[in-house]
């Protein structure tokens, strides 16, 4: 995969050279490149940014230095007939999750447009359409100050999902959210550890016990922490055990979908 973000501050893209996507990049699984959009500025003071039609605080990123940038993007991409996909990180886009970093996952070129101040003129957004396919993408609903933050965590979360970049395949079918539930609580040795046990059936080397804790974990844990995620579960080919368990934390399969018991 290629992946190329903008930003004008290249230095804030530095840990992706760290930990695991620093070793894909070093190992040729990921083609990742960071661009300074101020070196598509044209004006001695290198601006990329004006103040807004309309009035209003803040300032708004030029569409000029924008167009240079991507269209330089644009031009790296594999000749295989399709479009990259343009992510532009915005309050005002798609929730980022799970889901969408496995399809992402699937894409062969990504760019990141990491805006600024009041975010970037609309116009750069409506002609970027022709050369990509453009996805604003919120990483959760609050506010930072640019995308390079939101751009980290989801390059991240994309990345560790190509073949060879996690050395053990099997951990991410275990992980939050692979499921549409939380993860399970993890332990390590000593069995003991001021004064607080390791559940016994962890050291039970009953594997089908264990998975079957595991799993009830998962529904404890998300009906207690985000019991939305439980609103869209698939919860028709539950065995006995699961729904007995999920009966227990208040919700009952109905139609095939968790409904929250009155009395819960």
């Amino acid at each position: 995969m290629r992946i190329d973000v903008v930003s004008i501050f290249p230095e804030y893209l530095a840990p992706l050279e760290l930990s695991l996507i620093g070793k894909a990049r070093q190992d040729g699984l990921l083609d990742l490149n960071v661009h300074d959009l101020r070196t598509f500025t044209t004006d001695k003071h290198r601006s990329v940014d004006d103040t807004p039609y309309g009035g209003g605080a803040g300032m708004v990123m030029k569409a000029e230095p924008w167009a240079q940038a991507l269209t330089v993007v644009a031009e790296l991409h594999p000749d295989d007939g399709g479009k990259p996909v343009l992510i532009v990180p915005s309050p005002a886009g798609e929730r980022f999750n799970q889901a969408l970093a496995y399809e992402l996952a699937e894409e062969k070129h990504l760019a990141f447009a990491c805006g600024r101040y009041e975010g970037i003129d609309e116009r750069v957004i409506e002609w970027a359409q022709e050369h990509f396919t453009v996805r604003p993408v919120s990483l959760g609903d609050y506010v930072l100050n640019g995308g390079e933050v939101a751009v980290l965590a989801m390059v991240e979360a994309v990345g560790r999902l190509l073949p060879g970049v996690v050395g053990n395949p099997e951990s991410l079918v275990e992980e939050s959210h692979s499921d549409g539930l939380l993860e399970y609580p993890v332990y390590t040795k000593p069995a003991s550890w001021r004064d607080r046990e390791v559940p016994p059936v962890l050291l039970s080397g009953n594997h089908g016990k264990i998975a079957q804790w595991r799993r009830h974990q998962q529904y404890a844990r998300t009906a207690d922490r985000r019991p939305d995620l439980l609103a869209g579960f698939d919860a028709g080919s539950l065995p006995r055990a699961d729904r007995t368990e999920l009966h227990h934390l208040g919700y009952d399969v109905v139609d095939g979908q968790l409904v929250r018991r009155d009395d819960a």
